[in-house]
């Protein structure tokens, strides 16, 4: 058998392989990615759902993973979530990204739904928020009322109300879950919204783009933020605070520090915040972040 000498290597071929590696060491997405493709040709929050799991350069090399887990705080990428039957669901797997073990007072966990499909209950004194990343989804409450729920809409189900989520085709959910902090002649209500639809809040000291997606009112125990930074902007404010935060990337990139650590995050990245861990974001790339972030207000920390 005849070897292969160096010599035997054609040119044009060696010079194809090195434009190959420019090509991805320029793309226009930055770390972890492999080469840009526009998102306007994308559905919105497509890389939620199809992220990109590492780079090239590192796809063959076992054990690789960017997910961290630290007394508090915790980054869980793409490349590690683990789907299994949801409880209590039909035709739905499930990636749980958070939960009490970690050390949060919520849940927080990924619902793919496939054809012919419907959600379980939440236990007993446990409220939901659900928010749809692909697809759609039909909301039937405890009226017998139907909801259509598309991509960037959501629904809030107060503890104990009859409801389910139904799907015809595939679907995928992120959904927050917490056993309801009750407080005398307060009562909550069902929401069920779009992001569009929530107007713009003023943001004293700070550049980003705000909305949240439930009342402020005492009658809720959390919120959920939808936070908008164009590419260099960052947050003032370095916070640490008594609050947990619950967050999923759904556009764009950048750097979050956490405690003493600084990831660059992605479209997809997951990332639980214990109380009084520092915290501070900077948006990166060319185009915009968002994120979607779980934050619990309106009680006494004692």
């Amino acid at each position: 058998m005849q070897s292969l000498s160096s010599s035997s290597v054609h040119p044009h071929l060696v010079l194809l392989t090195i434009l190959s590696l420019l090509k991805f060491s320029t793309s226009q997405e930055g770390f972890c990615s492999a080469p840009s493709i526009l998102s306007a040709d994308r559905p919105l929050y497509w890389k939620v759902t199809n992220p990109t799991l590492s780079p090239s350069h590192l796809q063959d090399l076992p054990g690789f993973t960017r997910s961290m887990y630290k007394r508090d705080h915790a980054l869980i990428t793409p490349e590690s979530h683990v789907f299994n039957p949801l409880p209590d669901w039909v035709n739905t797997m499930g990636a749980y990204l958070i939960t009490p073990a970690i050390g949060s007072h919520f849940v927080m966990f990924l619902a793919k739904m496939q054809e012919n499909s419907k959600s379980g209950l939440p236990p007993i004194d446990v409220e939901r928020f659900v928010f749809v990343l692909k697809g759609s989804v039909t909301l039937i409450d405890a009226s017998a009322i139907s909801h259509k729920l598309e991509v960037d809409s959501y629904a809030y189900l107060p503890p104990n109300s009859k409801h389910s989520l139904n799907s015809d085709a595939s679907a995928t959910l992120v959904v927050f879950e917490r056993r309801y902090a009750y407080l005398e002649n307060h009562i909550v209500e069902q929401i069920v919204g779009s992001t569009d639809k929530q107007p713009l809040l003023e943001t004293p000291g700070e550049v980003f783009e705000l909305r949240k997606l439930l009342p402020t009112s005492l009658h809720y125990d959390f919120n959920i933020h939808i936070m908008d930074f164009q590419p260099g902007e960052f947050l003032n404010v370095k916070e640490v605070h008594y609050n947990q935060h619950g967050l999923l990337l759904l556009e764009g990139q950048g750097i979050y520090r956490l405690g003493d650590s600084w990831y660059p995050v992605q479209a997809g990245d997951t990332i639980w915040m214990a109380p009084f861990v520092p915290q501070w974001y900077a948006a990166l790339g060319k185009t915009k972040s968002r994120y979607l972030l779980y934050k619990d207000v309106n009680r006494n920390p004692l």
